[in-house]
């Protein structure tokens, strides 16, 4: 399984990381922050387009020049622990750009402590599982312990229904929110994703401030959830060829459904270990595979 686009955009970041919309980015910069800065002119972005994850640009990044704050969003449709370490990893070159640009690139070596922007890590979840309104993620979780270097993320979930203050202080997100909602709706009747964004898009109130943008590039918009879809189907591929994998080793199959089962019951993990005959080790892979979290 394979997606076979070009790199395309997911929605969530052609809507606000997009310089086009930069008044929608500053209401959510507001909305997260309880700020009320009014000069989208501030913003001054600086994504890496060639940032990708299984064919998505899925991160957006821009200075807001009145904090000198370095804001990376990532978003994600599937829950992906690792999040720190690619915002590590991304965070880097965009450090390395800003030092360019400014002319810092033999300073950084000299007796004066240079002026960075203060970075600002947030992830945008709005996958299938459910997840936490918001939980905060960090990069020394890979190390099981502290290390030298942190990344702290906090990763806000923005599905319909979800963190609901914060989606009645920016109507943008509220409505992307709702669409996404109305799409997998839809999805579940058609069982064509193509139909369905068609459909959601025509049920959309025509009072949405994102609906006029979203019919100007509808074709663009339905190519990218069309492959945000594709991706989903990949990676649910891929947890379900590791769980084979996983039982080709010895794991008897019961044994992980009885395990799985579990998981999703939010029974605590020395139940699940004692009753499911499974070691810690196999578990807590299995609840990532599954998106849930072992406790």
């Amino acid at each position: 399984m394979s997606i076979n686009y070009h790199h395309k955009d997911r929605v969530f970041k052609f809507i606000f990381g997009n310089p086009e919309n930069k008044q929608w980015t500053l209401s959510l910069y507001n909305a997260i922050n309880g700020s009320n800065y009014d000069n989208p002119d501030d913003i001054q972005f600086n994504t890496i387009e060639d940032a990708v994850y299984l064919g998505m640009k899925n991160d957006a990044s821009f200075i807001l020049a009145i904090l000198n704050e370095l804001i990376i969003w990532g978003h994600q449709s599937s829950f992906n622990p690792n999040v720190p370490l690619r915002i590590f990893i991304y965070a880097a070159k965009l450090y390395e750009a800003y030092i360019v640009e400014h002319g810092y690139q033999h300073k950084q070596y000299g007796t004066k402590l240079l002026s960075l922007p203060r970075p600002k890590c947030i992830c945008f979840y709005n996958g299938r599982s459910d997840r936490p309104e918001r939980e905060e993620l960090r990069l020394s979780d890979a190390f099981g312990g502290d290390g030298d270097i942190e990344v702290k993320v906090t990763m806000i979930n923005i599905n319909y229904g979800k963190n609901k203050a914060l989606m009645e202080a920016c109507e943008p997100l509220k409505e992307y929110a709702w669409l996404v909602d109305a799409i997998r709706r839809y999805e579940k009747i058609f069982h064509d994703i193509e139909a369905a964004v068609d459909a959601a898009l025509d049920e959309m109130p025509d009072d949405f401030l994102i609906k006029k943008f979203l019919l100007k590039n509808k074709a663009e918009v339905k190519g990218m959830f069309l492959t945000e879809y594709d991706q989903e189907k990949v990676l649910a591929y891929e947890r379900l060829e590791g769980i084979e994998q996983g039982i080709e080793r010895g794991i008897e199959q019961n044994q992980a459904q009885v395990a799985s089962d579990m998981l999703k019951d939010n029974y605590p993990l020395s139940a699940i270990k004692k009753i499911s005959r499974l070691s810690e080790d196999v578990i807590l892979k299995l609840a990532n595979s599954l998106g849930v979290t072992a406790i």
